[in-house]
Parts: structure tokens; C-alpha cells; sequence
């Protein structure tokens, strides 16, 4: 009789054990649904055309076709899908254009993460072509150490690392590789 207690109480545990198991993976994925939050935009732009002015000049144009800001977020950002098309405007009203694939901007670093085929050109004839650029909006400076290729009038070089004033004045370059004209006899 004691034997067949024990059978019993031994049965009568282990299928309360594989019941709470089963009931606690379930109440599990409930917790983990629970914990996920939907990363979604605050803001979505179709077609957008901004014109930033500074004393009644404009200094930069962007178009792109698809725009999602999210600024409600911890660290806020606005995202270009679709990719983008600036034109800067110096005090000169000269020109840099800058193309890339996809973008991204950061409000509390100001970096600008460009992705994709970015194109960079002046009205001087300078192009500096790689796949991912980042522009520092505060000191107007372009970097990267992806491989990139760099067209001037004087030649074209290419190398892997590089960063610039955005109006190509200042230009330090790595692992570089190229013709120049020389001004040197």
C-alpha cells in the first residue's frame, strides 16, 4: 500500500511539473510580448523639398522622396529611405552637391550618415565618389575610411580614408593612389 502511495504522489508531481512548465512557457512569450515596443515614426514625408535660409539667403536645398522622423525616440533621428539630393550654397552662392542612396541625420550629434553610391561635387570640377560618407553638420567636415575615388582638375586618386572641409579647401587623405599634376618644376 505505501509502495502504490508513492507511485502515486511521484506521478501526481511529475505532472504537475510538465503542467507549470507548459504554463510558464506561455506566460514567457506573454512577458516578451509585453517588453517589445513598435519602433514607428512620428513623422512621414512623401516627395520633401526643404529650403534652408540664413539672413534671407538660402544655404541648402534637400529633395528626396521619402522622409521618417523619429524624434520621439531616446536618441532622435530623421531617415532617408529613398536617399537624398543637397545642394549647399556658400557665402559665394557656390555650389556642392551631394547624391547618396539612404541617409540618415542625428539630431544630438549632428552627424549625417550617408549610405549608397554618394556622390560629392563642386562647380570647381571636384567629385568624390564612395559608399558611405559621414558629414559633421557643426564643423561643415566630411569623413570616411571606406574606399573612395577622387576627381579634380588635376588628376584622380583613389585611396581608403578621407575627410574634408566641405568645400574641398582642406583635404586629408590615407592609403591613397593616383596621377596629379604637379605645380612643382
Amino acid at each position: 500500500m505505501i509502495l502504490f502511495t508513492k507511485y502515486r504522489i511521484k506521478q501526481l508531481v511529475t505532472a504537475l511539473a510538465v503542467i507549470l512548465f507548459f504554463g510558464c512557457e506561455s506566460n514567457f512569450k506573454e512577458v516578451q510580448k509585453i517588453n517589445f515596443t513598435e519602433f514607428t515614426p512620428g513623422g512621414d514625408a512623401d516627395k520633401v523639398n526643404l529650403k534652408y535660409t540664413d539672413s534671407g539667403l538660402i544655404k541648402v536645398i534637400l529633395i528626396s522622396p521619402k522622409m521618417l522622423d523619429y524624434t520621439s525616440v531616446a536618441f532622435p533621428f530623421t531617415e532617408f529611405p529613398k536617399g537624398i539630393d543637397v545642394t549647399f550654397y556658400d557665402d559665394k552662392a557656390q555650389k556642392t552637391h551631394v547624391t547618396s542612396n539612404y541617409a540618415v541625420s542625428y539630431k544630438q550629434t549632428g552627424i549625417i550618415d550617408l549610405q549608397g553610391k554618394v556622390r560629392i561635387s563642386t562647380e570647381k570640377g571636384q567629385l568624390l565618389e564612395t559608399e558611405q560618407l559621414y558629414y559633421d553638420q557643426k564643423n561643415e567636415w566630411f569623413f570616411t575610411e571606406k574606399r573612395f575615388k577622387f576627381t579634380d582638375t588635376k588628376g584622380v586618386s583613389n585611396g581608403q580614408g578621407i575627410d574634408f572641409s566641405r568645400d574641398f579647401k582642406v583635404v586629408k587623405s590615407q592609403k591613397i593612389t593616383g596621377e596629379f599634376e604637379s605645380s612643382e618644376k
